[in-house]
């Protein structure tokens, strides 16, 4: 499927500055503001253009949710080659939904793609090391990338309700200041797809954490909460990730208007998104990736080989 099928799928559901790029039969969500910075290379994937088959049609970027190893061995390279990059260049987190970040280097290249990962528990990924291939994985869950211009550093978060809970966007906001020196006025950021605010349901235990936490209006506006958290008439509560995330976003000091906000939902767009919520066990994982260019992407190539 190319961009003009794609665009007629989604009837301009597309958010501003947000399209489609297509090579080699691969389709990834990119944003404007994060590719006029002219330092990455990023995107977020869809099920198109790769190997799998049955539940996992067909870029599948998991070998845990039992595809065959020699589909996800191609998918992952054909991913990496969208980059221009091989998968000896990416490096993984190991998600279990908390707020802890990793600092990679060099030394973590190929980690849970083709070596294994020395470490756990890890839902955010910065590095200052061009050609590393940072990544995501992701079901309906949220992508947060940020890029820093200045200091030419990344970042690159998964946040479900817990990690949104936890303030994982602030949370990597400070983990790249500690680490690199970034002023949060300084980043440009964008909130990937996800489950929508008209799809994310969820229970009232998760609403009254996070009125507990967020309850409190601290940039202005109506009580917090209200602007991400809905009740329904069941006795649960719709949660919009993209904009609880843009919320925090703020309040660890990005400017507004350096955040760029997907418009497209995985559970409505399950055609092009694997959606846990709507395909359970049985689906395929999406990938975002984040990686810092250097004027000689063939010679990244060469040394991760």
């Amino acid at each position: 499927m190319d961009d003009i099928g794609i665009n007629s799928i989604l009837n301009g559901r597309l958010g501003p500055g947000e399209r489609f790029q297509t090579r080699d039969g691969l389709s990834f969500v990119v944003f404007d503001r994060l590719a006029a910075t002219g330092m990455v290379r990023h995107g977020f994937s869809t099920r198109i253009g790769g190997t799998s088959k049955g539940c996992f049609e067909s870029l599948n970027l998991s070998y845990f949710r039992g595809d065959a190893k020699e589909d996800v061995d191609e998918n992952f390279r054909r991913a990496a080659a969208f980059f221009n990059a091989v998968p000896g260049q990416i490096v993984c987190g190991h998600q279990t939904h908390t707020d802890h970040i990793r600092r990679v280097d060099r030394k973590d290249a190929g980690k849970g793609v083709t070596r294994e990962r020395d470490y756990t528990d890890v839902d955010g990924l910065i590095t200052d090391e061009p050609g590393l291939l940072l990544m995501t994985s992701h079901a309906d869950c949220t992508p947060l990338f940020f890029v820093d211009p200045v200091h030419r550093a990344i970042g690159l978060s998964h946040s479900g309700w817990k990690g949104t809970l936890a303030g994982i966007g602030m949370v990597t906001v400070r983990a790249m200041h500690e680490a690199y020196g970034t002023e949060p006025a300084d980043i440009i950021a964008a909130v990937g797809p996800c489950a929508c605010g008209h799809c994310y349901e969820v229970g009232p235990e998760v609403a009254e954490a996070f009125a507990a936490k967020y309850g409190e209006d601290r940039i202005g506006g109506p009580g917090d909460t209200d602007t991400f958290l809905f009740p329904r008439n069941n006795g649960k509560y719709l949660l919009d990730q993209k904009a609880a995330n843009v919320y925090i976003m703020k309040l660890a000091g990005i400017l507004p208007e350096h955040i760029t906000v997907s418009g497209l939902c995985t559970m409505e767009e399950d055609r092009l998104f694997y959606s846990h919520r709507k395909m359970g066990e049985r689906r395929g994982n999406l990938g975002a990736f984040l990686m810092l260019e250097e004027a000689d992407c063939h010679a990244n190539r060469r040394h991760f080989s």
